[in-house]
Order: structure tokens, then C-alpha cells, then sequence
């Protein structure tokens, strides 16, 4: 099946030719049309499926179909770089319909984004706190909001947004169309569903909590002492140009950048104490391969979009085991195929084992090789 066989407009099929898209993908061939018929949706889907113009581009139609007050739709997610990179697209598949598409999250100034406002959009992008600062500041009105969408709602719940995500569903009018899209489907995160969701249509493109089946997972049992080394000789010997590592905290993030610089191999961190134009620096730099190694805490790696990105490493075990899941999502994406390997030191044990059990079968552990330093944990 084809994108015309979805009912899309001829100026958003023709955004998506010059894009090269030929073929939906099974998340954007059920939304769709469910989004176009004006249902609400509850969508299980992994980064890298698509999801985004699984929303967005229904979006579009409906909002070049008629005209309002402005924001007419808005898309909230959990952090600046996919707010930006969720907005990017919008524009990119809106480049041939009259749409108005305006982003706004913390960590640069206000005012450009107030001014944004008040020159009008239709479709607005954000991340909860920089958007309820607009509401309390009498700057936003979201009473003509007629599609919501809450993007990786799971993530947003981790992050401790549930009580802004209640803030904001408050400003938005009563009659809406709301979308809801997460890659893994926990108790809190049905809850949630049930409290705004109305006879929504669900669609799970993977299985609950499932990894991407074209990453290839591998453990390395190594002393934390002797994690850096082994890295470094990862990404030697295996002649890397590209590879995503993530470490559990900023401070971890900034020591490990300059330990491997100092190992002859350019590297990069991005976490939240990093201004937003240094953040968008580095992973510049990082996708033009400019640097070889993009250090990264969770919060900040969320919504990065590596196009054919072949290596994920956890430098460190993440404390919840869904975060495994989305991490790795970040490799084999679009078809192509990854590997994800997990430098795991004898404390990190159980909770290798919670992300087994997760995962529902035990990962490979695979020899250390000899590196300088080595020592088997």
C-alpha cells in the first residue's frame, strides 16, 4: 500500500515524494486513517517506527482544511531536542500547506517565543513546563485546541510530568480529539489513557515492550573500573565512526567525553546542564560525523533521530528497565540494522536481570577481548 491509498492530501503526499517516502509503515498505515476519521487513538509504538508522521501529518490535513483561532493543535513532549525535531518534520511534510507551525520549550529565552505566538501559529510543539510558563504569563490560549496529542506519554510519566500533563489537559476545551503515543504500556500509563482517551482506536505495532528486532544485544561482564578501556578499545579496533553511549548521570557524561578524548577519540556530551545550542552542537557534529562518540543521559538522548545509526552502548546499566528498551530503540531504525552492547559491572547484576526479565529471554555475554587493563568480572 502506498500513501495515496491512505487519503492524504495532494500536497502532503507531494512532501512526502520529495522526501523519497513511498510506503507507510505499519504504525502510520492504522493511524492514519483512524486520525483522519477523527478518532482518538491510543497508539504501543518504538521510536524509529514512523510515529511522527503517523500524527503529524493527518494533523496537517485537518488544520489546511479549515481555519481558527490560533494554536488549533497541540503536540506536547517531554524534551527540547524531540519538541525540535517533532516541529522539523511538521514543517518538512507542511512545506506545500498553509500551516503555521510554532515550537516552544525551556532553556533558551522567552520572548522569540512569545512573539511567535502572538504572529499566530496553528500547530503548536511543546514541552509541558515552557508551556503552562506561556499559559500562566497570559501569552498562549489553548480553548481552540481541537487535536492533543501526547507523544512518548511513558517517558513524560518517568520524568514526573503527570502533574503538568493534568495542568495542561485542564486549559484544553472539553470537545478534542486526542492522540496518544508510548512505546511501552505500564499500569500508570493506562491510567492515564482512561482519564482523557474516548473510545480510542489501539494500535500496537510491536510487541509490548519489545526491542527492535534488527538490533543484535550483546553483554560484556567487565569491572566498573575498567569500563572506560574497554570502550576505547571497542571503537579502536572496531574502527567506529559512529557510536551513541550512555552513561546514568551528567557528571558520568562529562568524565567519560574527556576520558575518551584524552584516548584519541573526538567525543561530545549532551545532558541537561548543557545549553540548548550546545546541546544542538554536538549532535550537529555528531550526525555529520565530525565526532566519533556522543555521550548521553537519558533524558537528553530522548527523541535524538540518528539516521542508520550502527552502535548503542550502555556504558551504564539504566535503573528502570523500560528505559533499556528505549535506549536501544535508537539503533536499527528505518530498516536498518544495529547493535547495542552493555558494559555491565558486577553490581549492575540484578539489574541486568530486571531487563531480562523485561525482554523475556537472557542476553548474550560475550568474552571480554584483551585490551590494556583487562580483568574479567
Amino acid at each position: 500500500m502506498s500513501f495515496t491509498d491512505l487519503g492524504l492530501a495532494p500536497e502532503l503526499l507531494r512532501a512526502l515524494a520529495e522526501k523519497g517516502y513511498t510506503a507507510p509503515t505499519p504504525i502510520q498505515l492504522q493511524a492514519i486513517p483512524a486520525v483522519l476519521a477523527g478518532r482518538d487513538v491510543l497508539a504501543g509504538a518504538q521510536t524509529g517506527t514512523g510515529k511522527t508522521a503517523a500524527f503529524v501529518l493527518p494533523m496537517l490535513q485537518h488544520l489546511a482544511a479549515a481555519t481558527g483561532r490560533t494554536p488549533r493543535a497541540l503536540i506536547l513532549t517531554p524534551t527540547r531536542e524531540l519538541a525540535a525535531q517533532v516541529a522539523e518534520s511538521a514543517r518538512s511534510y507542511g512545506k506545500f500547506v498553509a500551516v503555521r507551525t510554532t515550537v516552544v520549550f525551556g532553556g533558551v529565552s522567552i520572548r522569540p517565543q512569545i512573539q511567535a505566538l502572538r504572529s499566530g501559529c496553528d500547530l503548536l510543539v511543546a514541552t509541558p513546563g515552557r508551556l503552562l510558563d506561556l499559559a500562566e504569563q497570559g501569552v498562549l490560549d489553548l480553548r481552540s485546541v481541537g487535536c492533543f496529542v501526547l507523544d512518548e506519554a511513558d517517558r513524560m510519566l518517568d520524568m514526573g510530568f503527570i502533574h503538568a500533563i493534568r495542568r495542561v489537559l485542564k486549559l484544553l476545551p472539553a470537545k478534542r480529539q486526542n492522540l496518544m503515543f508510548s512505546a511501552t504500556y505500564s499500569a500508570p500509563i493506562r491510567e492515564l489513557a482512561s482519564r482523557f482517551l474516548r473510545a480510542p482506536a489501539h494500535i500496537e505495532v510491536a510487541a509490548r515492550n519489545a526491542t527492535p528486532e534488527r538490533v543484535e544485544q550483546q553483554v560484556y561482564r567487565v569491572p566498573k573500573e575498567h569500563k572506560r578501556h574497554l570502550l576505547a578499545h571497542l571503537i579502536h579496533a572496531g574502527q567506529w565512526a559512529q557510536v551513541l553511549v550512555f552513561t546514568r548521570t551528567k557528571h558520568g557524561a562529562n568524565r567519560l567525553t574527556q576520558q575518551l578524548e584524552s584516548s584519541g577519540i573526538r567525543a561530545a556530551a549532551i545532558h541537561g546542564n548543557k545549553s540548548q545550542g550546545a546541546r544542538e552542537r554536538a549532535l550537529a557534529d555528531f550526525k555529520e560525523r565530525r565526532i566519533t562518540a556522543l555521550v548521553a543521559t537519558e533524558v537528553a538522548a530522548r527523541g535524538l533521530d540518528i539516521k542508520e545509526l550502527p552502535h548503542v552502548i550502555n556504558y551504564e546499566l539504566p535503573n528502570v528497565p523500560e528505559d533499556y528498551v528505549h535506549r536501544i530503540g535508537r539503533t536499527a531504525r528505518a530498516g536498518s540494522a544495529g547493535r547495542a552492547t552493555s558494559l555491565v559491572a558486577p553490581d549492575e547484576l540484578p539489574l541486568l536481570r530486571d531487563i531480562e526479565k523485561l525482554l523475556t529471554h537472557t542476553l548474550s555475554t560475550v568474552p571480554l577481548p584483551a585490551f590494556a587493563g583487562a580483568k574479567a568480572a
